[in-house]
């Protein structure tokens, strides 16, 4: 068993669950700038295939070349005005939290940044689409479509929890909000390696960050609409522009209604962000942003493997129940940030974010032990329980930061200081109706029985759930981070790192009345190289360390210890002729992973170890004028390094 080694992708019965055939979309865009107005234009994009292969080893690669010229057909295009044409837009930015001020060739890890010219020419409207153009990430559970989930080096984060991620950043990941849409969002960073001297808490692998749209001091629009297969129709809007020399707002929105090429299954949602920009003095910026949005996701595993072969049932089956109705999933956010240039060579961050996340509804599944499940004893009648969630969660940090340059003992020193505090809170009530095992006879209508190959849906009255989990957990946190990067030499850089993390969780089961807490130390190291072999080319090496809080509890109502993971990374950057490249080797090892303890309860311990090796080519640019590249190739070995049962098995 691979445990949570993973590689190329979910369970068989996961991988279906948003696995469509080629689709195509029609497109119309009405771009405003500058007081002119472009005529609508059709473009009709493919859009890419989605795949997943469940293996230890895997390679995967990703290719897309961007033209500035739309493509069109020339029945439908309208040549648009002169004056249509979407000008230069200054951006009023500020500084990223915890990045520093470094070029690309100067940082010791690897690094792609997937930006909105890329994202649109992939036709990604959400973050798993987008994390698809990376080889270094694969798709993992996803909780039957109803969030984000990645393995990032072959290593996948908490699957009691979608994978984290940054927004500008902001620990942002967490929660039951749904998958995490494009709207609103400028590009994607994924920051690969050890992070958790600066980052703290994260994944094994690597760390994704989202950077989003901010207000510009420069009237500027943009409308879409969009219609493709399955009945999926999407509208987007933006709009930024000034209320005055030192306020300025940005708007941006979302609504989409699509079918799926699974039967009865469709979904809607629609957000909605705005943002404001006040640049207070020539040295200070404040930005204030709000993300709302609202998810409605028929639960959907995806189709069976039968006697351990896919095919046999087709991939439009559904094998839920229609009746029970999509699940909602509902965002409320807010982020601040404040940042202040004291002169040239230091600046100051200080910022706030909090998040609320919930998600709710009735979902029928399929029944994973061997002893209840009739299709193991006649082949074609699905036992299935029904389940209803209701899940909240809510997350605050805040962070403060300096970072600037000196001059001490003769070296360049680029130092960041910083301190962060955040709070995470997730409640959980999980009910559920199950049948009883086989060898009491139970009724089709107790076993929510349903042929595979032949469903009919609503033959039984839907059974009602009852409690199993009722639980709330408590994270917090406090960190101090530090880093100093130094030029020995014109061509030799050290960066030193650490970053020291005091933990508390605390657990209540409510059922049992019983609380349980831990507290927990870690101190994580950073050591990088950077040698600047050529103007253009620079070899780097690295080593960190990182852990990661597991939500949840044992047997016995108990947390977990924390996963630990160490890595090394050595690599090589360059930059030639408009083309950007990075080629790295590395290795993560991790402990602590949660493992099936016991089988028939489904209760976990954390007491796996795993390793993940390989290599990765990354190419990003422009080859000519209007004719972006971007390609990516990965090479992964994961695998455990003991012998413990697959935690995926019963989810």
């Amino acid at each position: 068993m691979q445990g949570r080694a993973h590689s190329g992708g979910p369970s068989a019965c996961e991988a279906n669950s948003r696995l469509s055939p080629p689709s195509c979309i029609c497109e119309v865009v009405i771009i405003r700038a500058g007081g002119q107005t472009s005529r609508p234009h059709l473009a009709f994009l493919p859009l890419p295939i989605r795949r997943g292969s469940p293996v230890k080893s895997y390679k995967r690669a990703a290719l897309v070349l961007c033209s500035a010229t739309p493509l069109a057909l020339p029945a439908f295009a309208q040549e648009a005005s002169p004056g249509a044409r979407l000008d230069t837009v200054t951006v009023t930015g500020t500084r990223q939290a915890y990045q520093g001020d470094f070029k690309r060739l100067e940082t010791p890890q690897a690094e792609q940044s997937i930006d909105a010219q890329t994202l649109r020419a992939s036709g990604a409207v959400d973050l798993t689409q987008a994390l698809d153009l990376s080889a270094s990430i694969a798709r993992q559970n996803n909780f039957g479509g109803l969030w984000n989930a990645f393995a990032l080096r072959g290593f996948v984060g908490d699957e009691n929890l979608p994978s984290n991620y940054l927004v500008n950043g902001f620990n942002a990941g967490r929660g039951f909000g749904g998958p995490r849409d494009l709207s609103g969002i400028e590009s994607v960073e994924i920051l690969k390696g050890p992070r958790a001297a600066l980052f703290g808490r994260g994944e094994p692998g690597g760390t994704v960050n989202l950077v989003t749209k901010r207000p510009t001091f420069k009237t500027a629009g943009e409308f879409r609409v969009s219609a493709g297969s399955f009945k999926t129709y999407r509208a987007d809007a933006d709009w930024t522009a000034p209320l005055s020399y030192a306020v300025a707002v940005r708007l941006v929105g979302f609504a989409e209604d699509a079918g799926s090429f699974r039967d009865t299954v469709e979904t809607r949602k629609h957000g909605i962000s705005p943002s404001l920009a006040w640049r207070i003095s020539p040295q200070s910026r404040l930005v204030y942003e709000l993300e709302l949005s609202h998810q409605e996701i028929p639960f959907d595993r995806g189709v069976l493997a039968v006697n351990g072969q896919l095919g046999r049932v087709p991939q439009s089956r559904f094998l839920g129940e229609p009746g029970d109705g999509p699940l909602k999933a509902d965002v409320q956010g807010h982020q601040l940030e404040f940042q202040h240039d004291f002169s040239k060579d230091w600046s100051a961050l200080l910022g706030f974010t909090t998040r609320k996340t919930s998600l709710e509804g009735f979902s029928t599944e399929a029944e994973l032990a061997a002893n209840r499940q009739r299709l193991l004893v006649d082949g074609q009648t699905l036992t299935r329980q029904r389940r209803f969630r209701d899940y909240d969660a809510s997350y605050q940090v805040i962070r403060g930061e300096i970072n600037g340059r000196f001059q001490w003992a003769g070296l360049q020193h680029r130092l960041i200081f910083g301190v962060d505090a955040d709070r995470f809170e997730n409640d959980q009530v999980f009910l559920r109706a199950r049948a009883p095992t086989l060898a009491s006879n139970p009724t089709p209508a107790q076993q929510q029985a349903i042929n595979i190959f032949n469903p009919i849906y609503g033959s039984y009255p839907l059974p009602t759930p009852t409690p199993l989990t009722n639980r709330v957990e408590t994270q917090k946190s406090v960190g101090v981070f530090v880093q100093d990067q130094i030029n020995l030499s014109e061509r030799l850089q050290l960066r030193l790192g650490a970053r020291f993390d005091d933990y508390e969780q605390t657990l209540e089961d409510r059922a049992t009345n019983r609380v349980s807490k831990q507290k927990e130390t870690r101190t994580s190291p950073q050591l990088g190289v950077v040698f600047q072999a050529a103007e253009a080319l620079s070899l780097y090496a690295t080593y960190g360390q990182n852990f990661r809080p597991l939500s949840g509890a044992d047997a016995q109502g108990n947390g977990f210890k924390p996963n630990q993971s160490t890595s090394v990374e050595a690599g090589a950057k360059f930059s030639l002729g408009g083309i950007d490249g990075t080629l790295a080797v590395f290795q993560v090892e991790q402990k602590n992973i949660l493992v099936v303890d016991d089988p028939s309860a489904f209760t976990l311990a954390a007491i796996g170890k795993a390793k993940s090796q390989g290599f990765e080519v990354d190419l990003q640019g422009e080859l000519a004028e209007g004719l972006s590249l971007w390609a990516s190739y990965a090479y992964v070995d994961a695998k455990t390094s003991n012998t413990f049962n697959d935690a995926n098995f019963g989810v």
